[in-house]
């Protein structure tokens, strides 16, 4: 059986389609499915989104706004939670939370740690210190290999 993900398409900021696994072909990644009305989500999983980003500089770090009804991210929205007003790693939109649903989230935030060879790691559903340390131990395990 073939665990590869064969794609994750998504909208850019500028509306365009795209799909993040020919993007980010060849290495980790860590992706966040994240919603801007999830206070866990704004408030310490994109901080921590950030500092893995500047931990782990081997690592491409992503987030994926998913779209739930009255609840979409646009690219003024989404830029409008950080203090610069500019995103800080990539962020897509997940129209009508297909990939939300294609991983089958518990929730937002919801990690995916996917490989280098894009075969998904982990999935990890939340923001506080047991998430952040099962995310934790994950990162480390899977670049030390």
């Amino acid at each position: 059986m073939d665990s590869r993900i064969p794609s994750i398409v998504v909208k850019d900021l500028n509306g365009r389609t795209t799909d993040i696994m020919s993007i980010y072909k060849g290495h980790v990644l860590l992706l966040i499915i994240y919603n801007n009305d999830c206070l866990g989500c704004t408030g310490r999983a994109i901080p921590l989104a950030y500092e893995f980003q500047q931990k782990y500089p081997s690592i491409k770090v992503a987030g994926i706004h998913a779209d739930f009804v009255n609840r979409e991210g646009t690219k003024e929205n989404i830029k409008a939670i950080f203090t610069s007003g500019e995103v800080p790693f990539p962020i897509y939109i997940d129209e009508h939370h297909k990939i939300y649903d294609q991983f089958e989230s518990e929730g937002t935030p919801q990690w995916l740690l996917i490989d280098a060879n894009g075969v998904l790691n982990r999935s990890i559903f939340g923001s506080q210190d047991n998430a952040q340390n099962r995310l934790y131990y994950a990162l480390e395990a899977l670049l030390n290999e």
